[in-house]
C-alpha cells in the first residue's frame, strides 16, 4: 500500500501540521471556551505532542530514519488511540458513582508513578462528562479517529520507507 500523490516526508509534514492544529484547537477550547481538560485529555495531549515531534523528525529524514520515525509515530498514536478509546468507553457507559478525582498534575505530584498511571487511566467523573460535540461525536471520539488515522499513516510510511531502501 502506497500513500498517493506526495512523498512520505510531505505526509509526515501534513501529520505534524494536523497535530499542531488539534493542539491549538484544544487550547482554544480550554482557554477561550472554558472547557477544563480531564486527566485522560491531558494524556491524549501528550500523545499528540509525541505524534507531532515524531512527524517533524520524520519530515526531515530519509530511509531508515524515516522508518524509525514512522514506527515511533505509530506507537505514540496507538497510545493516544488507546486513551481516547478508554475515555469514549467511560462516556458511553459512565460509572454509577461519579467523583471529580484529582487532576493529572496533582496525581503525579502526590503519588508515585506506579500508582498515578493506573489512577489516570481509571478516569474520573470529569472523564465521562461530554462538554462538546461535533456531528454527534465527543472530543474523545474524534481524538480516537484522528489517532487511528495517524497510526495507520505512520505505519504505511514506515513500511514504504523500509521497502524503498
Amino acid at each position: 500500500m502506497n500513500l498517493p500523490f506526495v512523498s512520505p516526508q510531505r505526509w509526515m509534514l501534513l501529520i505534524a501540521l494536523s497535530g499542531i492544529g488539534m493542539l491549538v484547537f484544544g487550547l482554544y477550547l480550554q482557554h477561550l471556551v472554558g472547557l477544563n481538560p480531564c486527566p485522560m485529555c491531558i494524556v491524549q495531549r501528550y500523545a499528540l505532542i509525541g505524534v507531532v515531534v515524531f512527524a517533524l523528525v520524520g519530515w526531515r529524514l530519509r530511509s531508515q530514519g524515516l522508518t524509525a520515525s514512522g514506527l515511533l509515530l505509530t506507537l505514540a498514536a496507538g497510545f493516544g488511540a488507546f486513551t481516547a478509546a478508554r475515555q469514549s468507553w467511560l462516556q458511553w457507559y459512565p460509572p454509577e458513582v461519579v467523583n471529580c478525582g484529582r487532576d493529572f498534575y496533582g496525581m503525579v505530584e502526590n503519588f508515585p508513578l506506579n500508582r498515578a498511571i493506573p489512577m489516570i487511566f481509571k478516569g474520573s467523573g470529569d472523564c465521562s462528562k461530554i462538554d462538546w460535540t461535533f456531528l454527534g461525536g465527543s472530543i474523545a471520539n474524534w481524538s480516537f479517529v484522528a489517532f487511528v488515522v495517524f497510526a495507520l499513516m505512520g505505519l504505511t510510511i514506515a513500511v514504504q520507507a523500509w521497502r524503498s531502501r
